[in-house]
Formats: structure tokens, C-alpha cells, sequence
């Protein structure tokens, strides 16, 4: 079974974003529309606590939501070392 589509869009792109990345999006769950989980148990991300990200259902504005949303996703660090990794070395 597919999730619900979030109602503003530039949010859904943002999610569908985050689940190409390998994120997970948990729908309901307390006072959010749901919650995005990293793919990734690094000990370094978010000082030694899986990724976990709140979506709101009714952001003041979505545009901005939905970019920060993407940044999250974007800068992971556990995507960043993955990528780091399939490229054959360290960043510099």
C-alpha cells in the first residue's frame, strides 16, 4: 500500500525526493501530517540519533519547507559518506 499524497505539492516532490534517496515517510503519528526516517544508522548523523524529520500538513509556506526538506535529505551524512565511498575515496 502507497502512502497519502501530501496536498501541497512543492512538499510532495520534496517527499518523493527523500523517498528516491532511500528515505522512509511514515504517515500520522502525533501532532505532524507524518515523519521522514534516513535510510542510514550512522553514529555521526545528527550527533549519534538516526535522521528523523517532521512534515507538517500545513506549512506557512511550502515552497521553503519543501527546499528544506530537500537540504535535510541532500546533506546527510550518511548519504554523503555512501557517496564518498562509491566514488573510491575520501573528500578533500
Amino acid at each position: 500500500m502507497s502512502r497519502p499524497v501530501h496536498a501541497k505539492k512543492e512538499v510532495e516532490q520534496a517527499l518523493r525526493h527523500a523517498e528516491s534517496q532511500g528515505w522512509r515517510i511514515v504517515v500520522g503519528g502525533g501532532h505532524c501530517w507524518g515523519k521522514m526516517y534516513c535510510p542510514f544508522n550512522d553514529a555521526d548523523c545528527r550527533c549519534g540519533e538516526r535522521c528523523i524529520t517532521s512534515v507538517w500538513s500545513t506549512p506557512k509556506n511550502p515552497g521553503n519547507f519543501a527546499r528544506q526538506l530537500k537540504r535535510v535529505v541532500d546533506h546527510c551524512t550518511g548519504s554523503s559518506e555512501t557517496d564518498t565511498a562509491a566514488k573510491g575515496g575520501e573528500e578533500q
